[in-house]
């Protein structure tokens, strides 16, 4: 779900699974398609999945939950399509307090912008980086034992100017509420970022999995 340039799938065939890719963006689609041409792409939406019950062992997201307009139907989908005891996994950021980079610009875009730019329909930014909010909604979703688990991960730097590169350019959420400042906000938070960088910053992940059980 949410395959994107479809890395994860890649993985998950090198290591014999029949893999299929989901995205909604035809563009994610095509890029995966060059990258990976063994491995089955097509578009399609995390909330309506186009695939009969129990029709899967596993189902991933890395870093895709924070795009859905409505990611607790995305995880009923994903319960509806695995088989009894397949497996759910996704990834999303740890809060901001532990993966600085997201920290660092946002206080500068509170500083210096407006944090409450319109942006399309989506969950909080960090709300499963939270154990007990993602436990919460994978029991509500129809999963059972919950796991919650902390990657650390470090981003290195050529230049302080590769996070505002990154965040600006790459993410969604926190590239499009960047995109909604006024030019000169922009400035002010690109001059602060760069200034408050280091050659290292941590950015660790939270990796979150359930089992679908019997009911």
């Amino acid at each position: 779900m949410a395959s994107g340039p479809g890395y994860v799938a890649a993985a998950a065939a090198e290591r014999g699974a029949q893999v299929t890719g989901v995205d909604f963006a035809a563009a994610m689609v095509a890029d995966a398609r060059r990258r990976y041409p063994g491995i089955a792409f097509q578009e399609g939406d995390a909330e309506a999945l186009a695939f009969a019950d129990a029709s899967f062992d596993a189902v991933t997201m890395s870093f895709g939950m924070l795009h859905l307009a409505n990611p607790d139907r995305a995880m009923r989908e994903a319960c509806r399509v695995l088989r009894r005891g397949g497996k759910f996994a996704f990834t999303v950021w740890a809060g901001p307090e532990q993966s600085r980079g997201f920290g660092i610009v946002l206080a500068a875009l509170r500083r210096h912008g407006n944090p409450d730019a319109p942006l399309p329909p989506g969950p909080p930014f960090f709300r499963f980086s939270d154990e007990a909010e993602c436990r919460r909604s994978l029991l509500e979703a129809g999963f059972a034992s919950p796991q919650f688990r902390k990657i650390p991960q470090t981003w290195r730097f050529d230049s302080p100017q590769d996070l505002w590169t990154f965040m600006l350019g790459s993410t969604v959420r926190a590239g499009a509420l960047l995109r909604a400042q006024t030019p000169q906000a922009l400035e002010a938070i690109r001059a602060e970022v760069a200034a408050a960088v280091t050659n290292e910053v941590p950015m660790p992940a939270v990796l979150a999995s359930a089992t679908k059980g019997d009911s």
